[in-house]
């Protein structure tokens, strides 16, 4: 594999979760309201028995984790409580000691990895195709976390190597390849020799990012007034997805049209800086989001408001906040 720098601005962050750096699904109870990579799991679990029918694993416990949890446990003849615990895991197979034990051991093969560096070009996921990922499932191969072969194609068992490498690297286990993950396979393999030059590329591109943050920011408040249309992408109108998909783009920062994509896609951040992207549950899962000015402040597109500034220590907002992500 071919030994090239990482490529994109990795800003450091950690998942909003409670104890994300022990992300193996059954070594604890998971219910409503939590927020957790074993949460994706077991959402990912649920959905290959049929029982999941949200389009996309969010890692969030909602209503509709809840009812899936309980079709689960009627299918398996317990109590259908909508919480999955113990008895939960057992008809599932799972046992989060024997995850543990796994993690474990994927950490040492990770410590002993040969030195080689894996680029970022996009967030890779299952149905993902090309030279990226074949250059990932070298990576992980490399690391001792069979992607089977290097075939270019993102199928089941790739995505469960990216599971592994993310438990035995702490970060919460989605089995989606994002920055997060690439900056774990690289932080892993550091090369001495290249630390310095690291350091100062890591300075430029932090103050890069800084700057981006604030053209967009700029973008984001020139439109400040614009109304709430339904599916809305232009000054003329916007809903809130498309309001920030437009202030991104005009910066040339590509990010995906619905909040849940978003959601999915973005690295979870537990203190959002001024640009990070703020969510919130105004329906079943993230349904809301805006741009984090600081201070406490975002900017979005409200149904109500069109495009305007709001507090996040609103009753409102503060109620429903979900956590922030940052591209």
């Amino acid at each position: 594999m071919k030994k090239v720098v990482l490529s994109v601005a990795v800003a450091g962050g950690v998942f909003l979760a409670p104890q994300a750096a022990d992300a193996a699904l059954g070594d604890q109870t998971l219910r409503a309201g939590m927020s957790h990579g074993d949460v994706t799991e077991l959402q990912d679990f649920l959905r290959s028995e049929g029982h999941f029918n949200f389009h996309t694993s969010t890692g969030y416990f909602g209503s509709i984790t809840r009812d899936a949890v309980r079709s689960f446990q009627r299918d398996a003849g317990i109590a259908a409580d909508g919480i999955a615990g113990p008895q939960t895991f057992n008809a599932m197979n799972v046992n989060g000691s024997t995850n543990s034990s796994s993690s474990n051991s994927g950490s040492a093969s990770v410590s002993s990895s040969s030195g080689d560096w894996v680029s970022f070009n996009g967030t890779l996921r299952q149905g993902s195709r090309g030279a990226s990922v074949r250059n990932l499932q070298d990576a992980l191969n490399s690391v001792g976390h069979s992607a089977g072969s290097a075939d270019g194609v993102f199928g089941p068992q790739t995505a469960n190597a990216v599971r592994s490498f993310q438990r035995s690297a702490g970060i919460a286990a989605d089995g989606i390849a994002g920055p997060q993950t690439y900056r774990a396979l690289n932080g892993n393999t550091v090369v001495k020799s290249a630390s310095t030059s690291r350091s100062s590329n890591s300075t430029a591109t932090s103050s890069n990012s800084s700057s981006t943050a604030q053209s967009v920011i700029s973008t984001a408040r020139s439109v400040q007034g614009a109304p709430y249309v339904w599916g809305g992408t232009s000054p003329s109108g916007f809903d809130c997805s498309g309001f920030i998909q437009y202030s991104f783009s005009q910066n040339g920062k590509s990010v995906p049209r619905t909040v849940s994509q978003m959601w999915s896609s973005s690295t979870r951040v537990s203190n959002p800086q001024a640009g990070d992207i703020v969510f919130f549950e105004t329906r079943t899962g993230p349904s809301h989001a805006g741009i984090y000015l600081g201070n406490g402040q975002f900017i979005h597109s409200g149904s109500s408001t069109g495009v305007a500034v709001a507090s996040m220590s609103n009753s409102y907002w503060s109620q429903r906040y979900l956590g922030a992500g940052r591209f």
